[in-house]
């Protein structure tokens, strides 16, 4: 099949300059309403990937993310978000951007173009054959991106990746593709725009289905998010009282003895 960068078409709209506010935002809107469905017929494909990220974290892997610019910054949010969200160790789930940490803020030059900074930006720390790693590249093409799959592939590190084109150089080189195909962007190759929309939905579902196949969930709740200020605290008495007969002021001092609120439920159930 031949590759073509449907990212990198012309937007459908014209004269955007001309358009009034509520037209911009009813445009861009009417755009951003069919990554959904995109991200839908994907479905199977992240599937398979999520059993075996599980499968690899039940063996001690971790999940790293790989990409350049709003792709890196994307895996990195993902990535922060998973100790509070699920209580787990800030390196089960890490986000590494071309151009290193300077890069989330600013644009860093020409990192994205280098295919062999990646490997050694995941040998920092000790990559191996439990962990997983996925390459987040809208267009399919970033060298950092496909280099350090390749790498990883030789090294017999199971590989993912979450592209916006279909059949792109990342997808041949992922052992576990992912194609979000969410056609040409409002604002002409503004892929910060629906491939970026896309890429935080697929992120969303693989970090919170691979956390509730691992048991980080109970029922529907964060029963292990971190209690790190006074907002979540107040989320999880009302969470412990949703599950146990208590009042609010028996709640909140079960939780300052347990911790987390898993421990107060498992206490209380005893």
């Amino acid at each position: 099949m031949t590759f073509i960068k449907t990212t990198e078409q012309q937007s459908q709209y014209e004269h955007l300059e001309t358009m009034s506010v509520s037209t911009l935002l009813f445009n861009i809107n009417k755009e951003d309403k069919t990554v959904p469905l995109a991200v839908e017929r994907a479905l199977p494909a992240i599937e398979k990937l999520v059993h075996v990220i599980v499968s690899k974290m039940k063996l001690g892997g971790r999940l790293f993310y790989i990409g350049a610019g709003t792709s890196g910054r994307l895996g990195i949010l993902d990535a922060s978000e998973c100790p509070p969200t699920f209580g787990v160790p800030s390196d089960l789930v890490i986000g590494i951007i071309a151009g290193g940490d300077s890069a989330i803020r600013k644009a860093v030059e020409n990192a994205e173009d280098d295919s062999t900074q990646a490997w050694l930006d995941l040998e920092k720390y000790a990559i191996n054959k439990n962990d997983v790693v996925i390459g987040i590249a809208a267009s399919g093409t970033t060298p950092y991106v496909i280099g350090g799959l390749e790498k990883c592939n030789e090294n017999n590190i199971t590989t993912g990746s979450i592209a916006c084109n279909e059949s792109s150089p990342l997808s041949m080189v992922a052992q576990f593709p992912i194609e979000i195909v969410v056609g040409a962007e409002f604002l002409t190759a503004s892929s910060r725009m629906k491939a970026g929309t896309a890429q935080k939905l697929v992120l969303n579902m693989i970090t919170t289905a691979t956390m509730i196949q691992l048991g980080k969930v109970k029922g529907n709740k964060m029963v292990d998010m971190q209690l790190s200020n006074s907002k979540l605290v107040d989320r999880a008495v009302k969470m412990i009282m949703d599950e146990i007969p208590l009042n609010y002021q028996q709640a909140s001092e079960l939780l300052e003895k347990k911790g987390s609120v898993r421990r107060v439920i498992d206490f209380y159930n005893k």
